[in-house]
């Protein structure tokens, strides 16, 4: 097989099981968390480490931000070998009870997206493999990890739905906005991010195994919720990016698919028959 055209990997170049974080800086942090890794390809968005981990061959791969750029890299690594995905990002919450540094889980999707509907309706549910959640949750026990689980509302704009004036450029806003994320609440999501519900979508859709887990940076409705009098959003001041956080999401994707791999060798799977 020719290399894939945007990742630039080959058959034998990842490893079954492999982590999806969207910034490329971060794979290489996520990789130094295992026993052994080697970068394996660089172009665009996308970086590609592959090694092992406790003994589990495993790979990272960056997907750059929002679903266009995600899915691209879901079908060059699934036409390499992988399957089973899990996304490890960051996230804001929509929920008091979430806190910064909160490992969130998200067992399902709202397709806000526009690249979710070129594969499937609305009507079709983006939802995580219940096997792969489960191990994250496990992971977060054995790791002493604050988590939640529950649905997260992927979408495919960083600064729009601002309640007020102050969220997008030069003022710009709209009437329909200022309820948006109070609804989204009220529905009981639980976090807010740019690429879970492709991965969800996706990997049902194909048969493989797919699930998502972003660490919680911020209150949406706090954050977001801020006047053009008041300074307006400024995402490097209200975002806590800190390595802390990075670390422990790194730590938590790991041991999840670890204990997928340990399960896989006891029921043999093998990904799609």
């Amino acid at each position: 097989m020719a290399l894939q055209y945007h990742l630039q990997i080959d058959n034998g170049d990842v490893a079954p099981y492999c982590l999806l974080p969207g910034d490329p800086g971060r794979v290489e942090v996520v990789a130094s968390f295992w026993d052994e890794a080697h970068k394996v390809a660089d172009n665009r968005e996308y970086v590609t480490y592959t090694g092992t981990y406790k003994g589990m061959p495993i790979s990272c791969t960056s997907t750059g931000i929002g679903c266009p750029s995600t899915s691209i890299a879901l079908e060059e690594l699934a036409r390499c070998g992988v399957h089973t995905f899990l996304r490890i990002g960051t996230c804001g919450t929509f929920q008091d009870y979430a806190h910064v540094g909160d490992m969130l889980i998200f067992d399902a999707a709202m397709r806000y997206d526009g690249c979710g509907k070129l594969y499937a309706p609305l009507e079709m549910p983006a939802v995580a493999n219940h096997e792969l959640i489960s191990a994250c949750v496990e992971a977060a026990k054995d790791l002493g990890l604050p988590y939640h689980v529950g649905t997260s509302r992927t979408i495919d704009t960083f600064y729009a739905n601002s309640p007020q004036p102050g969220g997008s450029f030069n003022e710009f806003w709209q009437s329909r906005w200022a309820e948006f994320y109070k609804d989204i609440k009220r529905l009981g999501v639980l976090g807010g991010e740019m690429e879970s519900s492709i991965v969800l979508l996706l990997t049902r859709l194909w048969g493989l195994r797919g699930a998502a887990m972003a660490v919680c940076l911020d209150n949406i409705l706090g954050t977001m919720d801020v006047s053009v009098e008041d300074g307006g959003y400024n995402a490097e001041e209200m975002l806590d990016h800190s390595t802390d956080n990075i670390a422990t999401l790194s730590k938590h994707g790991s041991e999840a698919l670890y204990k997928m791999w340990l399960q896989d060798q006891k029921t043999g799977y093998h990904g799609v028959q």
